[in-house]
């Protein structure tokens, strides 16, 4: 699961992604946080991680504010996830960017957990991989069936 932390980052980065494609005006934090619905007081921190990434810049003064400097499509969620919330892989010893054996672990080679989750994750990371901002903001067609099987029943 995305943390909490994470969910506010997206939320943020989808109003700016909007604000982009219509009028490109920059837009204060108080206003992110209205539209996002995320607390100003957590979107400070996060933004300045995403400022820090290049993804976004801000500007001072009166008419100042957030703008996504990047284009939505060359915003990669999976990297965007690592930045925020830390290695993505269910086992450190499947991490690509953060591999750590695991502490006890006598052999990863026959190590049946990792075989499993390595199965599972790999599927995962066939998926997310080419995931973008600019998909969250078109809305991606598959999340329909998904989220339609996933109501109750009445």
């Amino acid at each position: 699961m995305i943390t909490q932390k994470m969910k506010y980052a997206l939320k943020a980065l989808m109003v700016l992604g909007d604000e982009r494609a219509g009028t490109g005006a920059s837009l204060r934090i108080e206003e992110i946080a209205k539209r996002s619905g995320a607390p100003k007081r957590f979107l400070e921190h996060i933004l300045l991680e995403i400022r820090n990434a290049g993804i976004i810049a801000s500007t001072r003064g009166r008419s100042g504010g957030y703008t996504l400097i990047k284009d939505p499509a060359q915003i990669s969620i999976p990297e965007l996830l690592r930045l925020i919330d830390g290695p993505i892989a269910p086992l450190p010893c499947l991490s690509r960017k953060a591999y750590q054996r695991c502490e006890d672990c006598t052999d990863e080679a026959s190590c049946r957990l990792r075989r499993v989750f390595a199965e599972v994750f790999w599927s995962y990371l066939l998926i997310i991989e080419s995931l973008t901002l600019a998909d969250m903001l078109k809305g991606a067609p598959v999340s329909g069936m998904l989220l339609d099987a996933s109501e109750p029943a009445a």
